[in-house]
């Protein structure tokens, strides 16, 4: 299954081992889930988790996420005339559907609200990628 992951799924992953995040991140490791991305994405999962509040180990932090840049396919994304209630997201949706995505995987789905069909692309929290896997 191809999937965008969002950052907040990345850094849930760093901070809870076992959960949901974790497993996908750790199905992306073991070549289960194939991790689509582009070069903004790589960058926010750079920039998100240097951040102090997490204190994440910089030697663990940069090795998880160049085994996940070097996993992942990278697309080159068309930019994508969306309303999202966070801007900053449209990279999810233009990198899923430049990359034909079956998913875009985040914990935050309110944020991927736009008018019903428009994403083209179905919006799962980490639970119900794990569900989905499972059955």
């Amino acid at each position: 299954m191809r999937i965008v992951m969002d950052t907040n799924v990345l850094v849930s992953a760093m901070l809870t081992a076992g959960g949901p995040p974790d497993m996908i991140v750790q199905l992306v490791l073991a070549g289960e889930l194939s991790l689509v991305l582009d070069s903004r994405i790589l960058r926010e999962y750079d920039e998100v988790t240097v951040r102090d509040r997490f204190a994440f180990d910089p030697g663990e932090r940069r090795v998880l996420i160049d085994a996940l840049a070097a996993l992942a396919e990278p697309v080159v994304a068309v930019p994508l005339k969306l309303s999202l209630p966070d801007p900053e997201d449209r990279m999810f949706v233009e990198v899923a559907r430049a990359g034909h995505a079956e998913a875009i995987v985040t914990g935050n789905v309110r944020h991927f609200k736009p008018k019903a069909g428009v994403l083209r692309v179905p919006v799962l929290t980490p639970r119900q990628l794990v569900d989905r896997l499972r059955r």
